[in-house]
């Protein structure tokens, strides 16, 4: 019985964290979420969701929120958040990706009330340890700042984000929409061309690499026009085909509340609503 349940609202959990995440990602809505009573302890729940991309999911949604400082703290003590997401970390069963992205979560957390020189002692300490658990299998990550041509709004986020969800290698990726830019985090062993043809692939959006010269300068550097192959994410759910996809219209109301602070806090209620729905029977 409790099993038909889950299984029927597993589409809902996804589209529902999805959301979140899409919320998330404007900073005018961060304190907001984080204030929320329903919002943090789902996202906590999702943490130790059965399906990877709903994980995935809601770390980028802690991620974004993590972003914000003055959120820092209430996060780190809200009940379950470090223990989920150790348990994210330590996961025999957690793909490289959605560890290191944990990981990152993590550390921001855990350093979020000390001075600047203990929190760096600090991260390099957890750095290890975290490495530790994610085995040598994962490489370091790295970072790669994009200057994006035509990233004017929200739904051209929305492309942008898919668009690198698709990649495999890719951990999270933040987006400074006054400056067209994205910083994305990559496993290593990523070309930075393929996060440039994924962008291109949305043919309205074109990506440049942001480097810092010698004299600590910031120069644009367009990337060779010959496509990468890209390796396609496996672990993320088959979409619906566009004209059958019920998430479209969903992800107009997304873009709309994601400039209205208030918008934003009645869809919060819904989704604590949901959240109350399928996690307290």
């Amino acid at each position: 019985e409790k099993m038909n349940s889950t299984m029927s609202e597993e589409p809902d959990a996804l589209s529902v964290v999805n959301q979140l995440r899409d919320l998330a990602a404007d900073p005018l809505n961060r304190r907001a979420i984080v204030q929320d009573q329903g919002c943090l302890p789902g996202l906590i729940l999702f943490l130790d969701h059965p399906s990877p991309p709903v994980v995935h999911s809601a770390l980028l949604a802690l991620r974004y929120l993590a972003e914000c400082r003055a959120n820092r703290e209430k996060m780190k003590g809200e009940l379950g958040m470090m223990l989920s997401l150790q348990n994210v970390i330590q996961k025999t069963t957690t793909p490289g990706e959605t560890k290191l992205l944990a990981s990152e979560v993590y550390e921001i957390l855990q350093s979020s009330n000390m001075s600047d020189m203990d929190s760096v002692n600090e991260m390099n300490y957890r750095r290890r340890k975290a490495q530790f658990f994610l085995g040598s299998t994962n490489k370091r990550a790295k970072t790669v700042v994009l200057h994006i041509d035509g990233l004017d709004d929200s739904s051209r986020r929305n492309l942008c984000e898919e668009a690198l969800l698709k990649i495999k290698g890719v951990i999270s990726f933040t987006f400074q929409m006054a400056v067209q830019r994205c910083v994305v985090r990559i496993r290593s062993d990523l070309k930075a061309e393929a996060l440039a043809t994924a962008i291109a692939s949305t043919k309205v959006m074109k990506a440049q690499q942001v480097v810092k010269s010698e004299s600590g300068e910031e120069m644009l550097v367009p990337f060779q026009d010959t496509p990468v192959e890209v390796e396609q994410n496996t672990d993320l759910p088959e979409y619906l085909p566009e004209d059958e996809s019920p998430s479209k219209e969903q992800d107009k109301a997304v873009s709309r509340v994601g400039s209205h602070p208030e918008g934003a806090a009645s869809w919060l209620s819904t989704a604590a609503n949901f959240l109350s729905r399928s996690f307290y029977w």
